[in-house]
């Protein structure tokens, strides 16, 4: 065990994080037109490779996280039919640029989410996660990440190549 955690908790959570990062970078492109596919690719392989070990933990009922998954691999689904098969044509680049969100968004719910429940400090504001420091944090995201969504929606063209 590292940090506490077994080999392959930590292998989920460095995905995790990886998808988070390679992700923001990627929103800030799209923020500025660029589409950056290096880190956009990143983005979505470590996104996808999250949601895939999370179904790989045990089961033993339907949980929100579980939901979470499968919404987010919907809109990851998507996300990758739009930029690599469909190439962003027409209405393929607002599908890529919200479904991208989307799915980032959700990677930053659930770090959120651990976050409160696991780090001393946050879940002491919020133990049953249910608390208004952990609503007003989750609004927070939930209103950056649909702003981005939007601006990015007006900003990013893709120059055709």
């Amino acid at each position: 065990m590292i940090f506490g955690m077994a080999s392959f908790t930590l292998f989920h959570v460095v995905l995790s994080l990886i998808g988070i990062v390679a992700g923001l970078v990627a929103l800030r492109g799209w923020l500025s037109s660029e589409l950056r596919p290096a880190w956009t690719a990143t983005f979505l392989a470590a996104t996808l490779a999250t949601t895939i070990t999370g179904f790989l933990f045990p089961i033993t009922a339907f949980t929100p996280a579980i939901g979470v998954g499968i919404i987010t691999t919907a809109f990851l689904l998507a996300a990758i039919l739009a930029l690599y098969l469909y190439r962003l044509s027409g209405k393929w680049r607002a599908i890529f640029l919200i479904c991208s969100t989307v799915s980032l968004y959700f990677n930053v719910f659930v770090l959120v989410v651990q976050a409160f429940q696991k780090v001393e400090v946050l879940n002491a504001f919020a133990p049953n996660g249910t608390e208004p420091p952990f609503a007003i944090t989750q609004g927070i995201v939930l209103l950056a990440f649909a702003t981005a969504a939007f601006l990015s929606l007006r900003r990013f063209r893709p120059v055709a190549g």
